[in-house]
């Protein structure tokens, strides 16, 4: 089994014509946090999306590790050599909740499409786990942008992904939920999973990782 969960090699990112980085290259070995820091407009996002397989490079290797192989090798732009739910598990901005199915059945949804199986008992759990229980049986449409973040990170909780990519898991969060988000993430990390990330609040993981600070030329080997 491979020491690392994931590996990208001299990677570049061009929008409309513009550079918005080139030169990564990183390693995230397994146990460990990545926080990916930078000025806005930098490309952190497209980054995440192209170490997720979801976006292509302009130049450059992606690899992810796989529970069964060695490696998972994906060349952008062959995007459909991306990992499945089993390997890599993303959250980004849009979040990807159906606002008018309860925060249970948002779960149990996302649990479907992965291939997983996932009992509305296992998902109300999840929720109460993330602070939301009360929330569990609400469409997500009236529920607040924290707890919607929550509910999306309640889902990390049923995946067995030993890397997640998180784009600002922190967001709308109040005190409480933040704790509980940043307990959950600590405890993956312990457990041997890794996380990439991007966030303006300071995470505070312990533990081996490092922080990445993405600009024209950057590297983290």
């Amino acid at each position: 089994m491979a020491s690392w969960v994931l590996s990208a090699m001299d990677l570049a990112c061009q929008k409309a014509q513009r550079t918005l980085f080139e030169g990564v290259s990183l390693v995230v070995p397994r146990g460990s946090w990545l926080h990916i820091e930078g000025g806005n407009g930098c490309g952190k996002t497209s980054l995440l999306r192209i170490l997720c397989g979801l976006s292509p490079a302009a130049h450059g290797q992606v690899r992810w590790a796989s529970p069964d192989l060695d490696c998972l090798e994906g060349l952008p732009p062959a995007l459909s050599a991306r990992p499945d739910r089993s390997v890599l598990h993303f959250i980004g901005h849009a979040l990807g909740l159906k606002p008018d199915l309860s925060a249970t059945e948002n779960l149990c949804l996302d649990a479907q499409v992965s291939g997983l199986t996932l009992s509305r008992e296992q998902a109300v759990q999840a929720l109460a786990a993330q602070g939301l229980k009360s929330r569990a049986n609400l469409p997500v449409r009236v529920l607040s942008q924290g707890q919607r973040q929550g509910v999306a990170l309640a889902r990390l909780r049923t995946s067995p992904a030993r890397l997640w990519v998180l784009d600002e898991p922190l967001v709308g969060l109040d005190t409480q939920a933040t704790a509980i988000a940043r307990n959950l993430l600590q405890s993956h990390v312990d457990a041997g999973g890794a996380i990439v990330m991007t966030s303006h609040h300071d995470v505070g993981l312990q533990g081996p990782g490092e922080r990445f600070q993405l600009g024209a030329v950057a590297r983290a080997l």
